[in-house]
């Protein structure tokens, strides 16, 4: 069965960084989102090569198999040309690039994915994520070590253990085929989104029964909301049946780092040429490297190494809680026994027993706690005095020291007292 496909794609540089690493593809069949890493050595570069060489292959393929094998060559082939590039010019050692994408074919989707971008569906009202984070603080989540609440804000959630680029090993790239269902709304993103927007709003727009386009600004609008720290790319893309109506025409677009022109300067030699996008670009690369992202080949002994270090944080953790809460109890106790003697400090006369008595503290009570106590009685029956002086004795009166007390009690009661 055909399809038709809806696509927008979009990237943003966000409010922090001075360049977009971040690549981007919607076409015909193929879309995808590449993140580039390296920071100002070429985290833009690796994107834009890998993003432009893969989308050669936007093509309908007969089959999903012919379109996986096509998919995982052209992503392979990427990953030599950036590898062959580090090699020529070797300021450029370290970088690399995500990809997550999706080739479309018949009523097939082919998934090709490496590294922490993401890629999610939403089908019949319910959404979840088609890919798995290719970090180590991913896996420390799959084996119960720590939460996905947890993996968000975990210092190493940036270090990712499969990229394309310069790796000292061939790219392990997932790749396997859904169902494309009329209906089916996709989203692939760099972690510039889902690093930092909440599975919930992104399940929420991407439910919304807007057009791709306004799902993909609306999202865009999130990240800057939230601060927009990292680069963002979005590309969202609706199955249509093949006999629904739609004024859509398929225009294939390059966003973000993909969107210029990669030019090598060889007039200095090998090792010595220069990179460019465009002009801007020359001067950003003066500036610092603003990318966390690092990459370590997959190990289990550097998995042991976060994980150690893992365990360390949360024992830090929660003997800071343990501290904190002895401290507030500390200073619960502290306020409590101070609030009591300052209590203790008041004076009030009212009635016990029948007689007016002076009683030391405050009338108020919580629950169970009273915070007064009969201090001094007199003889004076209430019953003896008028209804004005009762009144008063039963509503009781306040009075700033002992002293005072009495000079109450001889005031309103002048008969008594004779």
């Amino acid at each position: 069965m055909a399809v038709k496909l809806v696509s927008h794609a979009v990237s943003n540089i966000g409010r922090v960084r001075s360049s977009n690493q971040d690549g981007g593809y919607a076409g015909y069949q193929l879309h995808f989102v590449a993140d580039g890493m390296g920071g100002h050595a070429g985290g833009d570069i690796a994107s834009a090569m890998a993003s432009q060489q893969i989308a050669q292959v936007d093509d309908l393929y007969a089959t999903p198999e012919d379109a996986g094998a096509v998919l995982l060559a052209s992503i392979l082939e990427a990953n030599e040309k950036l590898g062959r590039t580090v090699s020529d010019h070797a300021y450029l050692a370290g970088m690399g690039t995500t990809f997550s994408g999706v080739l479309f074919t018949a009523d097939k989707a082919v998934i090709g994915h490496i590294g922490d971008s993401r890629i999610y569906l939403a089908r019949e009202g319910q959404v979840r994520q088609v890919t798995t984070d290719h970090t180590f603080v991913q896996r420390l989540v799959e084996t119960g070590r720590i939460t996905p609440a947890e993996a968000l804000v975990h210092p190493r959630r940036n270090v990712l253990m499969r990229v394309l680029g310069d790796t000292p090993e061939p790219p392990n790239v997932d790749s396997w085929v859904e169902d494309a269902l009329p209906g089916d709304r996709w989203l692939m993103c760099s972690d510039g989104l889902c690093g930092y927007v909440s599975d919930e709003v992104i399940f929420r727009n991407m439910l919304a029964k807007s057009p791709a386009a306004d799902v993909a600004e609306d999202l865009i609008g999130e990240t800057l909301e939230a601060g927009a720290p990292d680069n963002v790319t979005i590309v969202i893309v609706d199955v249509l049946s093949e006999a629904a109506a739609t004024d859509f025409v398929p225009t294939p677009t390059y966003v973000g780092s993909a969107a210029n022109d990669v030019v090598i300067d060889t007039r200095r030699g090998k090792g010595g040429g220069l990179l460019l996008l465009n002009t801007r670009l020359i001067a950003s690369r003066l500036a610092r490297n603003e990318d966390p992202t690092d990459f370590v080949p997959e190990s289990d002994e550097y998995l042991e190494k976060v994980a150690a270090e893992t365990n360390k944080r949360i024992k830090n953790r929660v003997l800071r809680q343990v501290m904190t809460w002895l401290l507030i109890a500390i200073a619960a106790t502290l306020g409590l026994y101070f609030g009591y003697q300052y209590t203790q400090s008041k004076f009030y006369v009212g009635e016990f027993e029948g007689r007016v008595t002076v009683y030391q503290g405050i009338r108020e009570s919580l629950g169970p706690l009273k915070f007064s106590h009969v201090y001094e009685e007199t003889s004076i029956e209430v019953s003896s005095l008028t209804e004005y002086q009762r009144g008063l004795i039963q509503r009781t009166i306040y009075a700033t020291d002992i002293n005072d007390a009495h000079r109450i009690i001889v005031t309103v009661t002048p008969a008594a007292n004779k």
